[in-house]
């Protein structure tokens, strides 16, 4: 396994910490709205690792937090009226139905600032005891970054680049201008607030994840965990602030490889709220199915920005609906084996950090010389079964291919279409019993006409929209 590392900039063999075990911690969405395609590229290309790390023997201990105490989610209870907890329950509960619509695996731990706050406190303590801290007038906590003589090497930024410190919240109190909030206290009328040693007030940002990590994973002597990964967008300041800290808490470094999914664009515009373009995911299920939109946005290597336009998007459904083609011309029936070329090839891709294009290459191969080999010999028994096989060991590793081949092929008919086709299914099922044949070949008649092609089974007739 080859991942590439976005700190040393460079595609590295995969060593973990511990032999044939795997940490990896990626930082999730914070819950005061609901989730965009972005949160949804990221949840993609880390379900991707998980899967093919678990495909390749690995255990695997993924963690995503939530971030449940911000600034944004006390300005959402401030314009609502609501709970904090009302807010960031309802949104946590959002976020994993659409996770799971998409079929991204849920994270063995799945922890939240609220509920780690000694962890949290814990850990400004020791970094104030080490003097890597100070606590202002004020009652808020700072990092010291000129403590910490490899600030900077994980972003590579703050030395080359002074723009990237109009990122980080200013105020007189700070030694200097890099330095951090590890705590925030209180202020005027703060209703939300937690009382601690320093002050009554709330986590800053970049701590939570540090303080989490140190929670559930014992790491090593040099590392505390794997792999920590997240958007693009979290490089700087988020990760180089988490890095700094827990390298001055614990005197090891936080994470032994860093990975970084690419940004989200919608026909090419970075999306951003700013700009008014923020497509949230709850929208583009309302339209597109989760398997549809999960092959998509996978379709691009993780570490590329995505382009989100829905010409591409169509061009990929097309592509993925070989594949059910394929299932429903093999289906019913058991797999047997999977092919061991044909498992290679994508192990072999997913191996090279991900390489998706050569493993959805692959998978367009095997769908072309499947359907050459049935066209030769329809009644290959053996071939059907490894080829459904091959197909729930693209699931397994990919996460797509599962549905029954009519169930795939109905996405996009509307409920009241459903309800006619229904209908007139019935109809022609009670004209069959009665021989009607007229009238049940003038009801298939009317359902082609409306674009729709039906088979008769032993379990009764499916269809699908053609």
């Amino acid at each position: 396994m080859y991942i590439y590392d976005s700190v040393k900039k460079t595609k590295l063999p995969f060593e973990p910490i511990k032999e044939g075990e795997v940490s990896i911690y990626v930082c999730g969405p914070t819950v005061y709205d609901d989730a965009h395609l972005g949160h949804a590229r990221s949840s993609l290309a880390f379900d991707l690792l998980s899967r093919t790390l678990k495909a390749l023997g690995y255990k695997v201990t993924m963690a995503k937090n939530f971030t449940d105490i911000d600034d944004k989610i006390i300005k959402k209870v401030e314009e609502t009226g609501k709970s904090m907890e009302e807010i960031t329950s309802f949104y946590i509960e959002r976020y994993l139905e659409e996770m799971q619509a998409l079929g991204v695996q849920r994270a063995d731990l799945e922890p939240k600032a609220t509920e780690s706050l000694h962890a949290i406190e814990s850990m400004i303590q020791k970094l104030v005891d080490k003097d890597c801290a100070y606590i202002a007038n004020s009652g808020d906590v700072y990092f010291d970054t000129s403590k910490d003589p490899h600030y900077g090497e994980i972003s590579h930024r703050v030395a080359e680049d002074e723009d990237a410190l109009s990122r980080v919240e200013h105020t007189d109190e700070k030694r200097n201008p890099k330095d951090f909030a590890l705590w925030k206290a209180c202020k005027g009328n703060d209703d939300i607030c937690f009382d601690a040693p320093f002050s009554s007030g709330r986590p800053g940002w970049h701590i939570e994840c540090s303080a989490m990590i140190e929670k559930y994973f014992k790491g090593s002597s040099q590392y505390s965990i794997d792999i920590h990964g997240g958007g693009a967008d979290l490089l700087f300041p988020h990760h180089e602030n988490e890095a700094a800290q827990s390298r001055c808490a614990t005197g090891h470094e936080l994470a032994k490889y860093w990975m970084h999914n690419g940004f989200v664009q919608i026909n090419g515009e970075k999306m951003s709220k700013s700009l008014g373009n923020s497509f949230f995911l709850k929208d583009a299920l309302k339209v597109y199915d989760g398997e549809i939109l999960r092959y998509y946005l996978n379709s691009v290597h993780y570490r590329n920005d995505f382009n989100f336009n829905e010409e591409d998007l169509l061009t990929a459904k097309k592509r993925l609906d070989k594949l059910y083609r394929l299932k429903k011309r093999v289906s019913p029936g058991k797999g047997s084996v999977v092919n061991k070329a044909f498992k290679k090839a994508l192990l072999d891709a997913m191996s090279d950090d991900l390489n998706i294009s050569i493993a959805l290459a692959a998978i367009d191969e095997m769908v072309a010389n499947t359907n050459d080999a049935l066209d030769a010999n329809p009644k290959n028994k053996a071939l059907k079964k490894e080829t459904l096989a091959n197909i729930e060991f693209i699931d397994t590793l990919l996460g797509f291919g599962s549905k029954e081949p009519f169930t795939y092929f109905q996405i996009g008919v509307d409920e009241a279409l459903k309800e006619k086709i229904e209908t007139l299914l019935a109809e022609r099922t009670t004209a069959k019993k009665a021989k009607n044949f007229e009238r049940s070949d003038a009801i298939r008649d009317e359902l082609i006409a409306m674009g729709i092609s039906i088979m008769d089974t032993a379990d009764g007739t499916v269809w699908e929209k053609a």
